[in-house]
């Protein structure tokens, strides 16, 4: 695979586009404060104004990007956009809706072997791009990137370390839990609207990839919407989410090796109640409804308008925890003939709780005359299954009891009498 193109003589190593939006905003303050020294950037959108007042905000705070350069480029203008993707190593663009605007300055970045990356979550986009560009980006190396913020990097990132604390080689489930009280900005809500409004557009793209795509090699990779459920994992009904952030994670599993022979994800939203979660569902069914009407997507649209969003911080992460919860799928599997990985990682603000652990635990099944649970106990033995939670939560495999630490002290049961219970446990501390 060539770089064609893409070397030191180019003008700018990072193109921020849409840096006066609301999300665009954020990131050029986040690039102002941590951008590594040496890293020659510069600032894109439509208007100079809106440029320039952005500048001197990041100025006020450190005069050295007083001379940070200003790019007007319209995202519908190719040639401008051309010129553009030709000037940098990477472009980073917050336009959207992607399905409106972001489709040139993609087809830009492949041609010129620029890197690409954004915030999307609309599931066509991504898919359309795939099918139109990713031949000639493998030719020319540019590398495109889609979903690089909340949709879909905590579900991803989740996922993979969750599949790392589980056995390897041996079928996987992964189920992962977001709860938020997040707001829209305007730009988000806008491209919600449009995505919701094309579920055919949005079906027949999704096919069209599927065929086109490769399939990995010996292994399985699903991603279903999963129902309505009480997950005891995390306290809370499970509502399913069809976002892009499954599909994304089975993206990376296809990828992988990692992720077992086969591997199945699903994502829900976490509801404590669940007249709140039957309430979510009629709520999303008739926003999608209503986002067939044109007249009432361009009403809904305009009640936030672009640029427009809650405080600094309060955008579509805040607020959120997630939580993901795996376990070895099938009775079938033995630790003869795959070995588990136990692991350990004490992290705070965890949710439900401030401060947990993320364990991989295995249990070995009971004998059939024993109706006693399975104690906990403290040796490192593999068993026959595996499950492990992000959110501190774990549950043993065949009882489903809460996981608590083992006993300590002058009550705690000892190791001789924990080898005579049958069927016992064993957690990797």
């Amino acid at each position: 695979m060539s770089r064609e193109g893409v070397g030191p003589q180019r003008a700018y190593d990072v193109v921020l586009v849409g840096a006066t939006g609301f999300v665009g905003t954020l990131t050029a303050h986040y690039l102002a404060e941590h951008a590594p020294p040496g890293l020659r950037w510069a600032l894109a959108g439509r208007g100079r104004d809106r440029l320039e007042a952005l500048r001197a905000d990041l100025a006020a705070t450190d005069p050295a990007h007083a001379a940070l350069p200003l790019l007007t480029v319209d995202v519908a203008d190719r040639d401008a956009v051309r010129a553009l993707a030709e000037s940098t190593r990477l472009v980073a663009t917050t336009v959207g809706p992607y399905l409106r605007y972001g489709e040139p300055l993609v087809a830009a970045c492949a041609e010129a072997g620029t890197d690409y990356v954004d915030l999307t979550g609309e599931p066509e986009f991504v898919d359309r791009t795939y099918l139109r560009h990713h031949e000639r980006a493998r030719a020319t190396g540019a590398r495109l990137v889609h979903t690089c913020g909340f949709d879909s990097l905590p579900a991803d990132l989740g996922a993979l370390y969750t599949v790392g604390l589980l056995p390897r080689d041996v079928p996987l489930r992964v189920d992962g839990y977001l709860r938020t009280n997040a707001t829209f900005s305007g730009g988000t809500l806008d491209s919600a609207l449009t995505a919701a409004s094309r579920p055919l557009a949005m079906v027949r793209a999704a096919r069209e990839r599927r065929r086109a795509e490769p399939r990995p090699a010996g292994r399985t990779v699903r991603a279903p919407l999963g129902p309505v459920h009480h997950s005891r994992a995390v306290r809370a009904w499970g509502v399913p989410l069809p976002t892009i952030d499954a599909q994304v994670v089975a993206r990376s599993a296809a990828a992988s090796t990692a992720y077992g022979p086969a591997f199945r994800y699903r994502h829900f939203a976490a509801v404590r109640r669940l007249p709140v979660a039957a309430a979510g569902v009629a709520g999303f069914g008739a926003l999608a409804a209503l986002a067939q009407v044109p007249p009432v997507r361009s009403w809904l649209t305009g009640l936030r308008g672009p640029g427009d969003g809650p405080s600094r911080g309060g955008g579509s992460g805040a607020g959120s925890r997630c939580a993901w919860w795996g376990r070895v799928a099938g009775a079938g599997w033995s630790p003869r003939s795959a070995a588990a990985t136990p692991a350990t990682v004490r992290r705070p603000g965890c949710w439900p709780s401030r401060r947990c652990a993320w364990r991989s635990t295995t249990s070995r099944r009971p004998r059939a005359r024993s109706r006693r649970p399975p104690r906990w106990a403290s040796d490192s033995r593999p068993g026959w299954s595996a499950r492990v939670s992000a959110s501190g939560s774990c549950r043993n495999t065949e009882w489903g009891r809460a996981w608590r630490p083992p006993r300590t002290g002058p009550n705690a049961t000892s190791d001789t009498r924990q080898k005579r219970r049958p069927g016992r446990s064993t957690m990797a501390a």
